[in-house]
């Protein structure tokens, strides 16, 4: 039963995209077309015959549409393995005809759920005949074709399929009911019951590009993108130019854009990040501005990074961006010049992003581990109200540069030490075994930038700095203060807190909490 010829069809789509001319490639080629509902209708209006299933059942559809393909006579020519003496042979006992091809696809359950239908139109556009037909056809395959994308019924112009045809087919057509499936389980679980965390977790992904290959060479990799609606970021991305990015382009990429979207509302922000960390990070009155100050806090690792910002980009934040080699550049949007000049770097990447997405929206994090999946929400927390600590009281330019650290803070890697001056990172320390050696190397980095720019003294100096937990001991608040900080912003919460604050007023310096941490291993 290699190939087949197709003699009936059952054709019920949602999408009618297609399906008369491919109903009428059929009919020319003798193929009795049969059909349901709107389908049938759109194939007469066409000047096509088509038979009705209610004539191939006996039955009428009833119950608004919910009982007409549920029947014996449909799955039974379906079904039937049409090389078994039994199943032929019953089939002949009750004048049950063999269907050689299925074209379905869906009621529009996602489309519905996306324009915030009510629930009991929601409801009904859970379809029910249509999932098990495609069911019924793909297991079936080796006598039945089923087709549930409309880009594949160019494969069914010479009226006959091959099994490999029909192999693959019932690949898509399980996974398109899987997926299917997976929504409305997802949309039960957490928009009608509010679950958190359901029993099962039904997700569904659907590959958009394989990539060259993973972290590392020897290993492969591919973009997935949700079904359904989802937050645009940068697997959304429109990209201009540039080759293709890599696992790691999409990684660091995706960092950058979302610290950069932490000031979607603020004043124009570049971010530069290297390795998924940020190296520098600056606001200011222009992108250009804001580039050369995020350049300064680290020029050696931003050679080869990623950078984004929150405005579309000018020529002249283009040109400072292109003076050395950069992988990425995503922005909203980005005018005729910058788009010119980066034209001619023919490996830079442009991704233009559109509307940043939302920092505090929610939703979940997964993460692999051997053997499951840790999963929990995304860490969308906000500044509340500051804890004044110290005796002296911050200054409103210490309370400016402590938020901004802070912000930054919460996508470095931890231990994260940040700090920062006058809307500029002056050093960051990401990742270290304890938060001593990050208040170091922030300070050594805050130091070996000023030097490279040939500035007096490091911009750690009347700088904030901000520490992604709290301090266990006064070592790691010692090191901050002889780097020249004289503002601190941390969660507070450790056993030693009154040590912490202790140390604190005696260098002088205001102290604020949060009362929220920011680990991001």
């Amino acid at each position: 039963m290699n190939s087949i010829a197709i003699t009936r069809a059952l054709l019920s789509v949602s999408d009618k995209t297609g399906i008369v001319d491919l109903a009428r490639t059929l009919a020319d080629r003798g193929v009795e077309l049969v059909s349901t509902g709107g389908t049938a209708k759109a194939l007469r209006d066409a000047g096509l015959a088509v038979r009705d299933v209610s004539e191939l059942t006996g039955f009428p559809e009833m119950m608004d549409g919910r009982v007409k393909t549920l029947h014996p006579m449909v799955h039974g020519g379906l079904l039937a393995v049409r090389d078994d003496p039994a199943h032929v042979a019953a089939m002949t006992e009750h004048g049950i005809g063999a269907i050689d091809l299925v074209v379905v696809n869906l009621y529009p359950f996602e489309a519905t759920v996306a324009r915030g239908a009510e629930r009991d139109e929601v409801i009904e556009n859970i379809d029910i005949g249509g999932p098990s037909m495609v069911r019924s056809a793909a297991k079936n395959h080796a006598h039945v074709a089923i087709v549930t994308d409309p880009a594949d019924y160019a494969l069914l112009a010479e009226g006959g399929t091959t099994l490999e045809q029909r192999r693959m087919l019932a690949a898509k057509a399980f996974a398109a009911t899987a997926a299917y499936d997976s929504a409305i389980a997802q949309w039960f679980a957490f928009a009608d019951q509010g679950e958190t965390f359901p029993a099962t977790l039904p997700l569904a992904f659907t590959r958009a590009d394989e990539l060259r290959y993973g972290e590392n060479p020897h290993q492969s990799a591919a973009l997935y993108l949700p079904k359904g609606p989802a937050a645009r970021g940068i697997a959304q991305a429109s990209q201009l130019q540039g080759k293709a990015l890599s696992y790691n382009n999409y990684n660091d990429a995706d960092a950058a854009l979302e610290l950069v979207s932490e000031f979607r509302d603020g004043p124009p922000t570049v971010v530069i990040v290297k390795h998924a960390n940020p190296c520098g990070v600056a606001s200011a009155d222009t992108l250009l501005e804001a580039y050369e100050a995020a350049f300064a806090s680290d020029t050696v690792s931003a050679f080869g990074g990623i950078v984004a910002v929150n405005r579309p980009l000018d020529g002249a934040t283009a040109r400072a961006i292109a003076g050395i080699f950069t992988e990425v550049v995503a922005a909203p949007d980005a005018d005729d010049e910058a788009r010119a000049i980066f034209a001619a770097k023919k490996n830079l990447r442009l991704l233009l992003t559109g509307e940043l997405p939302d920092p505090a929206r929610a939703g979940l994090a997964i993460k692999s581990i051997a053997g499951g999946l840790l999963v929990q929400s995304r860490d969308d927390g906000r500044l509340g109200e500051l804890k004044v600590v110290t005796k002296r009281q911050p200054t409103v330019q210490e309370l400016a540069d402590c938020r901004f650290a802070w912000t930054v803070a919460k996508h470095v890697k931890s231990n994260a030490i940040v700090y920062a001056s006058g809307g500029a990172t002056a050093g960051i320390g990401a990742g270290q075994m304890n938060r001593l050696e990050s208040a170091r190397i922030a300070a050594w980095k805050a130091r070996d930038a000023a030097e490279k720019a040939g500035w007096a003294q490091p911009r750690t100096i009347g700088s904030a700095v901000a520490s992604d937990a709290f301090f266990p001991f006064a070592d790691g608040l010692l090191a901050a203060v002889e780097a020249g900080a004289t503002a601190v912003i941390q969660p507070g919460g450790s056993i030693r807190d009154d040590e912490v604050i202790a140390a604190a007023d005696e260098a002088g310096l205001a102290m604020v909490f949060t009362g929220m941490r920011h680990f991001r291993h």
